[in-house]
């Protein structure tokens, strides 16, 4: 392919059309393609200090004029000459995002378009970022269309690399700059790279390293701690001499190669929370995951990488190990400023390892796993990770420059991270965020940067950020473009009183297709407290004698229009969060708690789901509007309840429940004769103090039987619509699966359910499953079934969004439902899937044409993606809060509490304690000084121990068990757990 030069010719006043053409050469066959890029003279500098640029401004699409960021006073410092504005490359965006977000330096900066295409296509969350804070008014970030502009656009030369055109095309841009200002404010490029520093120094443009320009801050040397590594560390070269303990990974080549014919495999690793030295990486061809056991066949992967990895011969071929190995056990004394006291950890590693072997190696072949060693990284999972930095690894000497120490991750499955600091003194008992820089193979630590500080330890907003900082939820407030998108009335938006009115009419030429069901006795059954209300229902008897039924839900998409800035936060995001004492909105509140939620006696937009079901629940008729209705009262459970169980009470309201109550039962019936399974999940609710807002008791949460009404009857909704939608739209349709978990996932609990209780659990269906599961009962132990369906519970496999194309119709099954199709369409205040079901539903029943988003195959997978990890990293930091305010609870109210035995290992134990729903990991080191005593049976899943005063004790799994229940500061992460001590 060759590139004459660009001809150009003007179109109009502020625009110049130029023409690319391009040979192509196919099937020995060459054609010419010719491109036109537009080219203007209009495109302001943004900056409040140049009046040239407002003589010529242009409106936009929607009539908005540009508006001017760069203040007219920026940042003056001497040594730059005076006040100056900012150019960054796309290295110092890609790596340094954490700096350009901080509230101490960087402002007025000048984005590049060249470096902003870069940056989307090198890293998209680092973009997304990068386009929030060219948003926040605050720190006064531009994007200047370069490539769009006729006085700084550059074309790439004959034998130019593209790397070299676009820093060509930086610079240009900044000498546009300095002249366009007539050097009134300077302008400064701030690059890593040596050689395009020197190019700007001949251009007379001023440009600096990253060191060098943090330097010139006032608080320049503090601020050089969140430079990330390459500036700060020294390049380890194990060709000079330097020690390598891990190997290089395949080049790129050998890696497709290898995946290409068979010989290498890729997949996501898994580290093990108890022993950070094995990982899993379950692969398609192999019936059992791949077992990656050491430090070097792990090869510097992190939990959650994309890996290719390449399986070890048979010989090597192990059992999952037995042992629990914390970090701490190997690196306790480890030397951040010094590799080379490694070699005696590598081998206490090797130590650890063979001790494991020994504990095993009555293993059959039948029981043995193929393992692995990781060859080559395809994703980082890399992200803001928050920790404590370790105190014995801090240099004791005072001095001002920067010294290596270790900061312990709160994952305990990773690392620890070597980073260089000034303040680590300073920061000693506070939870800090890092970033990870690198990992090479000369060091046994990723090296990282300091980001910042949440606060000492142990603080509600230091933990409460840090969990959220953990699982990835953005929790920041909402920009002014989202909230520009909601109703200009505010609070004082209501449903149009006179629906004939031709104003109202012209501003919703859609009101007429809504369905009035404000006659409707209809009502809401939610949790305590809940102000975020997604759905209503109503039940009435037909003159033939069967049931009109109605599920109604908040018509959000009615506000949340495809496109919008407020739709693009809403797919972000993906889901509400809900914590213990807050809740992260997927929506803004005015939103989520007022004109979408389902208040009553207040007229709302609904999408209206209306069956005829006779009286066993079976469906005749199902029809689908969007609707205007009139809840009569919001009740929680335990309201609901009361009322249907009150005789005396024969309203209308309240026989509509008793009807829906006595619906949902067969419903339910129906789905469990199907093979629906009832799992279980030990799940608590904490208490807070409405004035303090302290934690004040934990308790199980309880189940009513309206909890099962309301839920029967989203489920009908959800399965209802997942057809409909599916029918009208088989390629795009937004559904949900819930796959069959492979037989492999069983073997465990069923050997232990074999070998303890002669019982066992059968795969061959859902329904199989289920009949199996009600059959596990112990008569002395009420609890026992529960323990079992928790167990089961994570021997499942993840349900999943899914779009419609990208499965077959048999692989749309939902397993733990037991139904064919299935959907989420009943909350989409704060699930986005629910709002993409709403709008091919609305397609679905032509209330409005589809935005071709949900119509895009490619698009809709992308979409599921995000929300399938939004949806669980949300209910990962749901438990993470739950589990700190448990811990709150505890720490002034110890007990002696029943607890169940669900895991054993040569060196400790895993207890479940139902009452506060945690489970907590006992070592043997701390039930007793006799360690080396220990007797594991792993074929019995027990250990046998000798305690202090000299008596033996066997412990088994599924054994009932009394331990003190106590809250500490577990000071190396600084996060609070229970501790559970095992009571004689």
């Amino acid at each position: 392919m060759t590139t004459p030069a660009i001809t150009k010719r003007k179109l109009t006043d502020g625009l110049t059309v130029t023409s690319k053409v391009f040979v192509r050469s196919r099937n020995g066959n060459a054609s010419k393609v010719v491109r036109e890029h537009y080219l203007r003279n209009d495109i302001p500098c943004l900056s409040k200090s140049c009046s040239k640029c407002f003589e010529i401004l242009t409106p936009d699409a929607q009539g908005q004029l540009p508006k001017f960021v760069l203040s007219e006073d920026p940042l003056n410092i001497k040594k730059l000459g005076g006040a100056h504005y900012v150019i960054v490359d796309t290295n110092i965006i890609l790596q340094s995002i954490d700096l350009l977000e901080n509230n101490q330096i960087f402002y007025d900066v000048i984005i590049p378009q060249t470096v902003l295409d870069e940056v989307r296509n090198k890293s998209f969350p680092i973009y997304s970022r990068l386009r929030s804070l060219c948003k926040s008014d605050e720190k006064r970030f531009i994007v200047f269309h370069n490539d769009f502009n006729e006085e700084t656009f550059v074309k790439r030369l004959d034998n130019e690399t593209i790397n070299d055109r676009n820093d060509r095309a930086i610079r240009e841009l900044a000498k546009w700059y300095q002249k366009h200002l007539d050097g009134k404010i300077n302008i400064v490029l701030v690059t890593n790279d040596r050689l395009n520093r020197e190019a700007a120094s001949k251009d007379g443009i001023i440009s600096k390293s990253l060191l060098e320009y943090v330097g010139l801050y006032p608080n320049g040397e503090e601020l050089k701690d969140l430079i990330p590594e390459e500036n700060t560390f020294k390049t380890r070269d194990s060709k000079n001499g330097t020690t390598a303990y891990f190997k290089d990974y395949y080049p790129t080549s050998r890696l497709m190669g290898g995946l290409k014919n068979g010989t290498l495999y890729q997949g996501n690793i898994n580290i093990s929370s108890y022993n950070f030295l094995e990982g899993e990486i379950s692969v398609a061809t192999l019936p059992k995951p791949l077992l990656i056991l050491g430090s070097e066949n792990l090869n510097r992967s992190f939990n959650g990488d994309s890996v290719v990895v390449e399986i070890l011969p048979k010989s090597q071929w192990k059992k999952p190990s037995s042992m629990i190995v914390d970090e701490d056990q190997l690196n306790s004394n480890e030397d951040p400023e010094n590799d080379q006291s490694q070699l005696e950890i590598n081998d206490k590693e090797r130590r650890l390892l063979t001790q494991d072997a020994i504990n095993t190696q009555s293993s059959t072949t039948d029981e043995l796993q193929p393992t692995g060693r990781v060859v080559g990284i395809v994703k980082r999972s890399w992200r803001s990770y928050v920790g404590q930095i370790v105190e014995n690894s801090v240099s004791k000497q005072t001095t001002n420059s920067a010294k290596s120490c270790f900061v312990k991750l709160m994952d305990r499955s990773l690392p620890r991270i070597r980073i260089k600091t000034r303040r680590a003194q300073e920061l000693l008992g506070q939870k800090i965020v890092i970033a990870i820089d690198s990992w090479n193979i000369t060091s046994k630590n990723p090296e990282g940067h300091f980001v910042k500080s949440l606060g000492a330890a142990d603080t509600v907003g230091a933990e409460t950020e840090a969990l959220l900082l953990e699982h990835d939820v953005e929790y920041r407030p909402f920009s002014k473009n989202v909230l520009d998108c909601l109703p200009k009335e505010g609070h004082d938006w209501k449903v149009p009183e006179d629906l004939t009115d031709e104003t109202v009419l012209k501003a919703d030429p859609l009101l007429p297709k809504r369905k009035d069901f404000r006659d409707k006795l209809i009502c809401s059954i939610d949790p305590p407290g809940c102000v975020d209300i997604d759905d209503a229902l109503h039940a009435k008897k037909l003159p033939n004698g069967n049931w009109e039924v109605g599920v109604h839900i908040a018509d959000v998409t009615h506000f949340v229009k495809a496109g919008s800035a407020l739709d693009a936060e809403g797919a972000s995001r993906g889901t509400s969060v809900y914590l213990v004492d807050k809740r992260i909105d997927m929506l803004p509140m005015l939103l989520g708690t007022d004109l979408c939620s389902l208040k009553p006696y207040v007229e709302r937009f609904a999408f209206s789901v209306i069956w005829e079901l006779d009286d066993d629940a079976n469906i005749i008729n199902v029809d689908y509007n969007k609707s205007i209705i009139k809840s009569r009262e919001a009740f929680s459970y335990e309201q609901a309840q009361l009322r249907i169980d009150d005789k005396s009470n024969q309203d209308e309201l309240t026989v509509g429940m008793r009807a829906l109550l006595h619906l949902s039962k067969k419903l339910k019936q129906q789905r469990l004769d199907a093979g629906a399974l009832n799992l279980a999940s030990p799940e608590v609710k904490v208490h807070m103090d409405s004035e303090t807002s302290d934690p004040g008791e934990v308790e199980i949460k309880k189940l009513l039987e309206t909890n099962s009404l309301v839920e029967e009857f989203m489920l009908l909704a959800n399965i209802s619509v997942a057809r409909k939608i599916f029918n009208e739209f088989p390629q795009t349709a937004m559904l949900r699966r819930h796959a069959a978990p492979p037989s492999t996932n069983f073997e465990k609990l069923n050997d232990m359910l074999r070998i303890k209780k002669n019982m066992s659990v059968s795969l061959e269906s859902s329904k199989a499953l289920a009949d199996s599961l009600d059959r596990c009962i112990d008569p002395k132990d009420e609890y026992f079934n529960t323990l079992v369906r928790i167990m089961s519970t994570r021997c499942m496999m993840a349900a999943e969004y899914f779009s419609s194309g990208s499965y077959g119709y048999p692989e749309f099954r939902h397993y733990g439902l037991a139904v064919d199709i299935y959907t989420h369409f009943t909350s989409p205040i704060r699930r986005y899937c629910d709002v993409v079901a709403h709008r091919q539903l609305a397609a679905a029943i032509s209330y409005e044409p589809l935005d071709l988003t949900h119509r895009d195959k490619t698009k809709m997978e992308l979409i599921c993606k995000n929300i399938n990890k939004r949806h669980r990293n949300a209910q990962f930091a749901g438990r993470a809060s739950i589990e700190y305010y448990v811990g709150q609870v505890m720490k002034n109210n110890e007990s002696t509490e029943t607890g169940y035995v669900i895991r054993v290992f040569s060196n400790g134990i895993v207890v479940l304690v139902p009452k506060f729903g945690v489970e907590s990991l006992i070592k043997l080191e701390d039930i007793t000084s006799h360690v080396n005593d220990a007797i594991f049976k792993e074929d019995e899943y027990s250990l046998d121990f000798k305690l202090d005063n000299g008596e033996r004790r066997l412990v088994s799994v599924f054994d009932k068990v009394k331990v003190d229940v106590k809250s500490v500061l577990d000071s190396s992460i600084g996060k609070r757990k229970a501790q559970l001590v095992l009571v004689d």
